[in-house]
């Protein structure tokens, strides 16, 4: 018989919890905890969705605007310290080879509209030296990621070229599967394959990104897209807004299998706060309203007019809050206990994916929310240690092993 119940026992006796940390201890947590770990720790969410609304004239230092989730003041009131804007290009680009001219317009956002915008509170960044020194300056770190491989149309140059612009990740695929890559919006869904994965260019994309010291990231990819990525890649990978598929049954995100795979190469899974990402039956209610679909017939349809591009994107994200099953804050934790429990404590991030859903949990409405699940975690049993590393210290780590990577001669 084990001797826990009765280690347990004394150690209660005597005012100590029994619990290991990321399981239940229902204590009071002060505001003291909460605040303390938002000053020492480095913030960083790896995936935000404001710049589609800032390159149509939004201002993210005017404060909160219709149902979005992101601006300066509550970026400030949550405690970001770093913030990975979506360079996102979606499908309908592609059409007529306009992917890279989107990219570059998503690129200047980050760069014009929101760091030049406001150079007194973001600081341009790169690499993970720059996020610690935006953090020392207090100033909110912005970084840029592509979303969509098709934006570089199947170029290497343009790859770099992107690199050079400050791009520090890519997504090898949005929903659609492009020229070399599958994407989990096209196969996993429809039953199908296009390429079984990568093609040997999409494998030579994946190996340059690693020599420039570029992010590969495996979210929105088909499951073997996603296995041909990890035997690949001589550096870790990361999901950059996905998670766990044993909660929430969706192909954008991970089996256990892949998170056990990734976690074990020193990659991170960033949590996605979407709710049909985080509850199943937040899922089921997402499939029958057909959000996916109605998203991406806005994208196409207004084009090529921001403006009602933008107010239609309003309307579109008010009717899906309007039906959606909400996700919760605990939601939220049991895929970072899921993640934990197959990867370890190092293998957990967080990657919002605001602004670029309809729904999100409650009490985490909008990037000003952060301290309610600062809370949470640490109502759970989560040390400060442990909060500062999913927050950011993952990150930073993987970001230097993927810097430390690029700079070896055999890449």
């Amino acid at each position: 018989m084990s001797s826990w119940p009765l280690c347990a026992a004394l150690l209660l006796a005597i005012g100590i919890s029994a619990a290991p940390s990321g399981m239940a201890q229902n204590r009071k947590v002060t505001d003291a905890e909460v605040d303390r770990i938002a000053k020492s720790a480095i913030l960083i969410d790896t995936h935000n969705d404001v710049t589609s609304k800032t390159v149509a004239g939004f201002d993210i230092g005017k404060g909160a605007d219709d149902n979005g989730h992101t601006d300066l003041t509550r970026l400030r009131a949550g405690g970001v310290g770093a913030v990975f804007f979506a360079v996102f290009v979606g499908a309908n680009y592609t059409n007529g080879n306009h992917s890279a001219n989107r990219a570059l317009e998503m690129i200047d956002t980050v760069r014009h509209d929101i760091v030049d915008g406001h150079p007194n509170d973001f600081l341009f960044a790169t690499t993970a030296s720059d996020i610690e020194r935006a953090h020392k300056e207090g100033k909110i770190a912005a970084l840029m990621g592509i979303e969509g491989g098709h934006a570089i149309e199947d170029s290497p140059r343009l790859l770099r070229d992107f690199y050079a612009l400050g791009i520090r990740y890519m997504t090898l695929t949005h929903s659609n599967t492009n020229n070399w890559a599958d994407s989990s919006g096209d196969t996993e869904k429809a039953g199908v394959t296009h390429h079984d994965g990568l093609t040997p260019l999409g494998k030579e994309i994946v190996l340059e990104m690693n020599r420039l010291g570029m992010i590969v990231d495996i979210s929105h990819v088909s499951d073997k897209t996603f296995w041909d990525a990890l035997e690949t890649s001589k550096a870790p990978l990361f999901a950059s807004h996905s998670s766990a598929r044993a909660i929430a049954n969706i192909p954008r995100n991970m089996t256990d299998e892949m998170i056990a795979a990734l976690g074990k190469k020193g990659g991170v899974v960033q949590i996605n706060f979407g709710c049909d990402f985080l509850s199943q039956k937040s899922a089921d209610a997402a499939a029958k309203s057909g959000g996916m679909q109605k998203f991406m017939a806005v994208m196409e349809r207004y084009k090529d007019t921001p403006a009602k591009q933008r107010e239609e994107m309003t309307k579109l994200r008010a009717e899906m809050a309007r039906t959606a099953v909400r996700a919760t804050v605990a939601d939220v934790v049991a895929h970072i206990d899921h993640v934990k429990q197959l990867a370890g404590i190092d293998a957990v991030g967080i990657g919002t994916d605001f602004d670029g859903v309809g729904c999100v949990p409650e009490g985490l409405d909008d990037v000003s929310k952060f301290p309610n699940l600062t809370r949470a975690l640490l109502e759970k049993g989560y040390s400060e240690s442990e909060i500062r590393k999913i927050y950011g210290g993952n990150t930073l780590r993987l970001m230097r092993e993927v810097e430390k990577a690029a700079a070896k001669p055999s890449l």
